[in-house]
C-alpha cells in the first residue's frame, strides 16, 4: 500500500471517529507537527514516517512538472505545492 492509500485510509477512519479527527488536528500546534502526525497514524496501523509524507509530495509534484512542462522537468520543492500534510489537513477540514 503506498502513502497516498494510506493517507485516504487516516482520512476515512477520521471521519467516522471524532476523537481521531481532534487530535491530528492538534499535530497542527505540535511543534514536530509531522511527527505527531506520524505517529497517530502508525497507532491506526497505517505505518508511515515523516519522510513518506515529505517524498510523496516531491513526487507528486515532480509528475505534475513534468507532465506540462515536455517531460524534462525535476524541479525541486516550491513553496506548498507539495505539502501532503496541508493538503491532508484542508481534506480533514471538509470532513
Amino acid at each position: 500500500m503506498d502513502i497516498t492509500e494510506m493517507l485516504d485510509m487516516l482520512l476515512d477512519k477520521a471521519s467516522h471517529d471524532p476523537q481521531l479527527k481532534d487530535r491530528l488536528f492538534k499535530t497542527q500546534d505540535s511543534a514536530n507537527p509531522l511527527s505527531d502526525f506520524c505517529k497517530i497514524a502508525n497507532e491506526n496501523g497505517l505505518p508511515m514516517s515523516v519522510m513518506d509524507i515529505i517524498n510523496q509530495g516531491e513526487e507528486f509534484y515532480a509528475e505534475i512538472k513534468r507532465s506540462t512542462n515536455g517531460g524534462g522537468e525535476n524541479s525541486p520543492d516550491l513553496d506548498f505545492q507539495n505539502d501532503e500534510y496541508a493538503i491532508f489537513m484542508m481534506r480533514l477540514k471538509d470532513i
